[in-house]
Order: structure tokens, then C-alpha cells, then sequence
């Protein structure tokens, strides 16, 4: 029954990192962000002001929420919301985010070593495609872009297959899907370039490997990351 419990935690654990959209109920003082909402509208139909969404959830971007998030919007216990002592907020509306804002660049920076050889057969654009698609054989080598630990080695979450995910310092994790094998465990610390899976074909119709790279729970373009080819 404990294992059944870590390994349930851990699903849902993985749904909110990898920003997968879900219908869950929030607990409250909470939001699940939906199509079309911005920091903007969601502070304005809360009560709330933009200050304090930004701040109660250490949003370095606020305009690169993403469908499925879940946001705090009521201020944590034993804090007062900076809107009890401010100007009426209708004196002075915010500007409205643009819903269609690109993702900013991280405040910092890290250090990524190609993930496998082969062919880049789909890139990433930030809806459609959340990472890139590197496409090779059964049973290449698949390694860590990064120095870090292995917070998931699993296959319960759909549409990845054989899942790696691996936290790094500075906010980062990366993810590695379709695997063939998983050669790592949770718990276990990997260098820079360490084999970690062999690329195979799970949950996917072709070999290949999905590769993402997150910043505080947002995607973002591993490509600027990785050194040219």
C-alpha cells in the first residue's frame, strides 16, 4: 500500500511539473489557470492585485502561465495582501498581459550536453510540442544533459512512455521519454553525459526521444541551451 501511495504522489507530482492540463479541483485560497486567462484577469476576478499573484507564487514571468498551472490567490497564512494597504485598485487598473506572450529568457543559465545522437525530427514551439523529438535506432545511448538527481524513473504518465526526469540546480529539470530501458533510479545522483536509458519506442509509433527542458515548472527551448551541431 505504500508503494502504491509514493507511486500515485508521484504521478500527480509529475502532472504539475510537466504543466499537463487537468481538471482536478484546487484547495482553497487556489486557481487552475485556463485557456485564455492571464495574471491580469485572474488578480482582477480574485480581488487580488498582480503584485500579489506574482509575488505569493515567485512568478519570474508573469506573462508565460501556463494552461493547467495552479496558482496561489488568497495571500499564505500570517501575510497581508499589499491591496489592504494600497491606492483603490480601480484608481489605477494594470495593463492587461498579452495572452500570447513568448516565454522570457531564465535569470539563469545552465549547461546542456546533447541528450542522444541522431536526426532533431520535430522542434519545439511551446503548445504543440513542449521539448524536441531526436530520432536514432533502438538502443542508443540516451544521457544526462546535466549534472543532478533522478526524481522520476517510471511509466505512469501517458503519452511519455518510459520516463526520465532529472532536477538540477537553478529551477531546471529535464525530461526524457519513450525509452526503451532505464538504466537509473530515483533517488540516484548522475553526472554531466552519464548513460541514463537506451532511446526505444514506448508510449510513441517510432524510436526517438522526447526532450524537454523545464525552468520553474515552465517549458522552455532546449535548443538555446545545447551547443551547436
Amino acid at each position: 500500500m505504500l508503494a502504491t501511495g509514493i507511486r500515485r504522489f508521484a504521478c500527480a507530482t509529475l502532472v504539475a511539473l510537466l504543466a499537463a492540463c487537468g481538471s482536478a479541483p484546487v484547495g482553497p485560497g487556489y486557481y487552475r489557470v485556463e485557456r485564455g486567462d492571464t495574471v491580469n484577469k485572474i488578480a482582477r476576478s480574485k480581488g487580488q492585485s498582480v503584485q500579489n499573484i506574482v509575488r505569493w507564487n515567485n512568478l519570474s514571468n508573469p506573462d508565460a502561465i501556463e494552461v493547467g498551472q495552479v496558482l496561489r490567490v488568497a495571500p499564505p497564512a500570517g501575510t497581508v495582501s499589499s491591496a489592504a494597504s494600497a491606492a483603490p485598485r480601480a484608481s489605477r487598473p494594470a495593463p492587461a498581459a498579452a495572452d500570447n506572450a513568448p516565454v522570457a529568457a531564465p535569470a539563469s543559465s545552465i549547461s546542456l550536453v546533447w541528450p542522444a545522437n541522431g536526426t532533431v525530427i520535430r522542434g519545439f514551439d511551446g503548445r504543440n510540442s513542449k521539448g524536441i523529438d531526436i530520432a536514432n535506432s533502438a538502443g542508443t545511448p540516451v544521457v544526462a544533459a546535466a549534472a543532478g538527481s533522478v526524481v522520476y524513473a517510471g511509466n505512469g504518465l501517458r503519452g511519455y512512455g518510459n520516463l526520465l526526469i532529472i532536477k538540477h540546480s537553478g529551477d531546471y529539470l529535464t525530461a526524457y521519454a519513450h525509452n526503451q530501458t532505464l538504466l537509473v533510479k530515483e533517488g540516484q545522483t548522475v553526472a554531466q553525459g552519464q548513460q541514463v536509458a537506451q532511446m526505444g519506442s514506448t508510449d510513441s509509433d517510432r524510436v526517438m526521444l522526447h526532450f524537454e527542458l523545464r525552468y520553474q515548472g515552465r517549458s522552455i527551448d532546449p535548443t538555446h541551451d545545447l551547443p551547436a551541431r
